[in-house]
């Protein structure tokens, strides 16, 4: 089943992360040799584990933020560099995490290190880069930006237990999700983001502007991912379009979908959720009720109104190459929906 998403913003220009990763392409460069590094131990599973998920074909896009927001300061020195490749090992922990609690199967279209070394190895591996992490802040020597990352690591983890308690439960609200959203994926944005201008020397205006930016940059990019579970292609996602569903995800299509049906079809929604009722026939249904009720085109709409707000966030900072790539990176994230 088709899903056509109206996005009148964009239709004038065609959505490119390609400037952020021009310009950011000789720190990236060094960012990704630190990875290498960082991720080396003589145990031997720790690289093995590592290294098939940082080698997976993300686009770092948040380790380019914090590249970014720190150039847009016009910072000088290696510490974005350290800090930067500390956020991506925050997030590869925060993946190989997600898979064990999710049972996820694929991750990028390839099988999640979970189902080859099993889940032992995954967690304790998402812990080690966890603690290099850590230990890369500290060389920074910045206690605003290790404060900044460590609160940020804090409600990453209190995201995923309030997931868990929300796990399949139809009566989880708007509020709910966005609550887990925020935290578990928008939080590390704004951090990523925030800690550039901290270690650049900016003021509190200029450091509250990218925190807001990469907050709501966080939680659109997050809404528009879960729309393209329902309305997407298994190619551009890196997995099957309805694996959320058969997954029992409650995401914020399905909220809708269930607040807007009929008893029969909130029923429905019960079942598959629920119940793990959630073979390919249904499946086919619960895309159509998603469509009746226009639950993928509201997604989108919230998506684009946080990134309005993230793009004001950055209104009233200079006219630089380095705002404009990073303005460019709100439309790219919600265009992904084309």
């Amino acid at each position: 089943m088709g899903v056509v998403i109206p996005l009148e913003e964009n239709k004038n220009k065609q959505a490119s992360i390609q400037p952020l990763v021009d310009l950011t392409k000789p720190g990236m460069e060094r960012v990704n040799q630190l990875i290498l590094s960082k991720a080396g131990s003589n145990v031997q599973m720790i690289p093995e584990v590592a290294n098939h998920l940082i080698s997976s074909g993300g686009k770092r896009l948040r380790p380019m933020l914090t590249l970014a927001s720190a150039a847009l300061f016009d910072y000088k020195g290696d510490g974005d560099v350290k800090l930067a490749t500390s956020v991506e090992f925050m997030h590869t922990a925060t993946l190989l995490h997600d898979d064990v609690v999710d049972e996820s199967d694929l991750r990028r279209g390839k099988s999640t290190a979970r189902m080859i070394w099993g889940n032992q190895a995954s967690v304790l591996v998402g812990d080690f880069l966890l603690g290099q992490a850590f230990r890369m802040m500290v060389e920074v020597g910045s206690l605003e930006a290790l404060d900044v990352l460590s609160a940020a690591a804090s409600v990453i983890a209190e995201g995923e237990v309030l997931q868990l308690s929300v796990a399949k439960n139809m009566e989880t609200t708007e509020d709910d999700y966005l609550s887990v959203i925020r935290a578990k994926t928008a939080a590390l944005f704004a951090a990523a983001a925030e800690v550039g201008p901290i270690i650049a020397g900016a003021d509190k205006a200029g450091r509250n502007a990218l925190k807001s930016y990469g907050m709501n940059l966080g939680l659109a990019f997050q809404l528009v991912d879960d729309a393209l579970d329902y309305g997407g292609k298994a190619v551009d996602l890196g997995k099957n379009v309805g694996d959320d569903f058969r997954e029992g995800k409650i995401t914020l299509p399905v909220i809708l979908a269930y607040r807007r049906g009929t008893k029969e079809e909130r029923e429905f929604w019960r079942d598959a959720i629920e119940q793990g009722q959630n073979d390919d026939a249904r499946l086919e249904k619960a895309l159509g009720l998603i469509t009746k009720y226009g639950a993928l085109n509201d997604t989108i709409a919230r998506a684009l109104h946080y990134g309005t707000i993230a793009r004001d966030a950055l209104a009233p900072l200079p006219e630089t190459e380095w705002k404009s790539a990073l303005m460019d990176v709100i439309d790219f994230c919600i265009a992904r929906v084309n």
